[in-house]
């Protein structure tokens, strides 16, 4: 593996190497032998606003022995328009990696190639991969395994996170149900890609039960504020509530923050599950780090 720029680029033996060494890294935390990054230099490289992506990736680096450096858009002459491809042969002639979190999907890919150096895809309007992976992570440390698992993924059913979902059931095998209104459903070209045991519906309920987790995101995504108002009102009845929760009532409740409360999760559901939502921000620290060392490694 030498860069992380989706799960649809990564194999099930990758996914779950990546999950072992996270497990490694957590348990390891403060008494690390081995400090991968040491001597390195790496660039957060950010054009969208962030708390658990950037504190835990400088985190991350510091602790595995690396040097980081944090760059928003306006920072750097990439704000000022010039070509991803030129910014990326710059860095990759001084740094020993990059965390690029920004719009396109094409621009991290294209930074991966013209740079030369390790690469990692901290968000993009196509996916989130290393949320899912430590979703994936979180969901092994309370249930024990992916083995039976069905997840429901609530609300905008064609936002990078849900994408990123829809790849991680296609590679380890487990049922993805998304429950989502007309608009906000994934593609079909997507899901013929993908394949797996994927089904989408506009059924919260019927998807909701005898689900081992529920999950959902924010309804407005950065760059979509200007449609908030329309998103809201039609995605108003896709919200993980009590009601639902007592259709899955052995469920993981899992929300990849921030959480807006009374929207896609009402104010006690969040609360009764903040252990667990907690828990996945913690891990982005410990899984980010395993990919981290597993790309200085290839």
């Amino acid at each position: 593996m030498k860069n992380l720029l989706s799960i649809e680029s990564l194999g099930c033996a990758e996914i779950a190497r990546i999950l072992e060494v996270a497990a490694v890294m957590k348990a390891g935390r403060g008494h690390h032998a081995e400090r991968p990054l040491q001597g390195q230099c790496w660039a957060l490289m950010f054009s969208k606003s962030s708390t658990r992506t950037r504190v835990s990736f400088e985190t991350g680096i510091r602790e595995l022995g690396g040097g980081v450096m944090f760059l928003a858009a306006d920072d750097i002459q990439l704000g000022r328009g010039e070509p991803i491809r030129d910014t990326a042969r710059v860095m990759g002639r001084m740094l020993h990696g990059a965390v690029i979190r920004t719009y396109a999907q094409k621009d991290v890919e294209d930074f991966a190639d013209f740079s030369g150096i390790a690469t990692i895809n901290a968000l993009t309007d196509g996916e989130h991969p290393c949320q899912i992976l430590s979703d994936l992570f979180t969901i092994i440390e309370t249930r024990g395994s992916l083995d039976g698992l069905s997840v429901t993924f609530v609300g905008d059913g064609d936002c990078n996170v849900a994408r990123s979902w829809i790849w991680a059931a296609a590679r380890m095998g487990f049922d993805l149900r998304i429950a989502a209104p007309p608009g906000f459903q994934p593609p079909d070209d997507l899901l013929a890609r993908a394949g797996g045991r994927i089904s989408v519906t506009g059924d919260l309920r019927a998807a909701a039960e005898g689900a081992s987790v529920l999950y959902t995101d924010v309804w407005v995504s950065m760059g979509k504020e200007e449609e908030a108002a329309d998103r809201i009102q039609r995605l108003q009845n896709y919200q993980i509530n009590d009601a639902i929760c007592r259709i899955a009532p052995d469920a993981l409740v899992m929300h990849c923050l921030p959480a807006y409360r009374g929207k896609e999760i009402t104010d006690e559901t969040f609360e009764a599950h903040a252990n667990t939502i907690f828990r996945q921000a913690e891990n982005r620290l410990h899984t980010q780090k395993a990919v981290l060392s597993m790309l200085v490694d290839a």
